[in-house]
């Protein structure tokens, strides 16, 4: 698996950096992130240096409550979800994308839930994430 472009852990990221890392797809964050905002009110995010082999990633939280995990790739960003059983069921009737439900479905459980992870590279990825985004909250 690919690490966050920025690995430094004496240089937090900040918005020019995301958005030069990013290239056009730095829209496709915004998007995600206007999606939220409107829809949901105000979330907050948190860079965490998980280590040399992961780098920086931010975690996305509405209120207290964590959405997902965003780590910036070298042109693209992966978006990670953990769901819990309900979210889940969820997810499996949602009508997105096949080889994600069944990444879930198929993926380890653990106390906290089962984890899924979405590269965004097109704008077809961007609209799984706002439907997960939806089912995450509502479940």
């Amino acid at each position: 698996m690919e690490t966050s472009v920025f690995t430094d852990q004496s240089v937090k990221p900040d918005n020019i950096r995301l958005t030069k890392a990013l290239g056009n797809r730095a829209k496709f964050w915004e998007a995600i992130k206007k999606y939220i905002g409107d829809t949901y009110g105000a979330s907050n995010e948190e860079w965490k240096f998980y280590g040399a082999a992961s780098g920086w990633t931010l975690k996305v939280l509405l209120k207290k409550r964590n959405l997902f995990f965003f780590t910036p790739l070298g042109g693209y960003f992966r978006v990670a979800f953990v769901f819990g059983d309900k979210a889940v069921g969820a997810v499996e009737k949602s009508g997105l994308p096949k080889d994600l439900i069944n990444a879930l479905k198929n993926a380890r459980k653990y106390a906290e839930g089962r984890g899924v992870r979405v590269e965004v590279r097109s704008l077809k990825d961007v609209e799984s994430v706002m439907r997960l985004i939806d089912i995450k909250i509502q479940n």
